[in-house]
């Protein structure tokens, strides 16, 4: 198989609007090594397709009709209390972005949008040795969430105020 093929077989399968696969699973059907395939993801972006890596794996961007950044600040026990409140009332975590003094913005892919993302991620993240972004900034972090409509947003700015962990002026 080429590498064109290889790509137009990653292209079809992430064609599904609820597939994430991860590169160990690409490698394995393609039989090919994960760093080939993280190449031909490489590839695919720089192409102009928009795959993005979650830490389920690989996926195309959502289609959403509209994203904002909120500024939330909690510790590390908060963190499933807060993306619950956010999947519950339909919206999906986009991203995690931290304002780091240093280092500028730092952003990491998340695309949770199910209890099941949600469960996953901390599962994930209790099980490795990393810190989430927010360890870096005392907890103050930002998410791009993506919403259907207004009403939405509104539920989840609710929601996270009801935790206390939305930041205001």
């Amino acid at each position: 198989m080429t590498g064109i093929q290889r790509q137009e077989a990653i292209k079809a399968a992430l064609s599904n609007p609820d597939a994430v696969i991860s590169a160990n699973q690409f490698a394995k059907q393609l039989m090919v090594s994960r760093q080939t395939i993280v190449g031909d993801i490489a590839l695919l972006r720089a192409r102009g397709e928009q795959i993005i890596a979650t830490p389920q794996g690989y996926r195309y961007q959502a289609k959403q009709q509209h994203s904002t950044i909120i500024v939330v600040q909690h510790d590390a026990q908060q963190i499933e209390a807060e993306l619950t409140a956010l999947v519950d009332v339909g919206v999906t975590i986009a991203d995690v972005q931290v304002d780091h003094p240093v280092y500028g913005l730092l952003k990491g892919e998340l695309a949770i949008q199910s209890i099941t993302d949600v469960k996953q991620f901390v599962y994930h993240l209790s099980k490795t040795s990393g810190e989430p972004l927010s360890a870096l900034t005392d907890g103050l972090h930002m998410h791009r969430i993506e919403y259907e409509d207004v009403a939405n947003l509104q539920k989840a700015k609710a929601a996270l105020k009801d935790l206390h962990i939305l930041y205001e002026d």
